[in-house]
């Protein structure tokens, strides 16, 4: 399942909900991986529930890019291609970038200290990669959810779950960048220092500076990606 945000506030959950949450942490957690089949009946089964809202959770899915829906054939988990990476992480940076340049006036110490709070624990699980995604994933969510903007939110979360079965396949494989820790910080001075426009650059740069070395990765492990 999905790594619990302390700051997401849980309401209870209809059928089509926790089939959705179930299927999408199995998707963000690799548990399901591109090209598996899903068959509504055997899921229904695991979770304990009727067919129809694992079928409405497979159309959320398809809505949110990680399940293609093929007629009279069922479900498939999707990948992204390569042109597909760079625009979902073109819309992280323009999103995000907005949502901090928004977040930066209204922000406290202690919004700061629990920001400080998700680097340290960032750093403890460095030699775990799935953690790590989890934690990175917090990280820039709770950043992104002090700009109070519910909506934009949503779609910054959104984008997060198409891309994080693919972060998590690269950090299995690659290193962490060593300069990951700093990045973040750099983050964390430019709000310091009260210049909204500087911490929306800042930030920027560091999601687009992603983009090339996963997507090198990408294409290294699945050659039919790059179309």
């Amino acid at each position: 399942m999905r790594f619990a945000h302390p700051y997401v506030e849980r309401q209870p959950m209809t059928a089509e909900e926790e089939a959705y949450d179930y299927l999408l942490g199995a998707i963000c957690s690799g548990t399901l991986r591109t090209g598996d089949r899903l068959i509504a009946e055997d899921i229904a089964n695991e979770i304990g529930m009727s067919r129809m809202p694992v079928r409405e959770a497979f159309r959320r899915l398809a809505a949110d890019g990680l399940v293609t829906l093929r007629p009279n054939r069922g479900a498939v988990v999707s990948g992204l291609n390569i042109e597909e990476m760079h625009e979902v992480f073109e819309m992280r940076s323009a999103l995000e970038g907005l949502a901090i340049r928004v977040a930066v006036p209204k922000m406290t110490e202690r919004d700061l200290s629990r920001l400080e709070r998700l680097l340290d624990e960032m750093d403890d699980y460095r030699e775990e990669s799935s953690g790590w995604v989890s934690r990175h994933r917090a990280f820039h969510e709770y950043l992104c959810s002090l700009a109070e903007r519910p909506r934009l939110l949503r779609q910054i979360t959104a984008l997060y779950s198409v891309i994080e079965p693919h972060m998590r396949l690269w950090l299995q494989h690659a290193e962490k960048p060593m300069s990951a820790r700093e990045e973040h910080s750099v983050i964390l001075d430019a709000i310091r220092s009260g210049d909204a426009a500087m911490a929306e650059a800042v930030l920027r740069e560091h999601i687009e500076g992603t983009i090339p070395p996963l997507i090198e990765f990408l294409k290294s492990e699945h050659p039919s990606s790059k179309k």
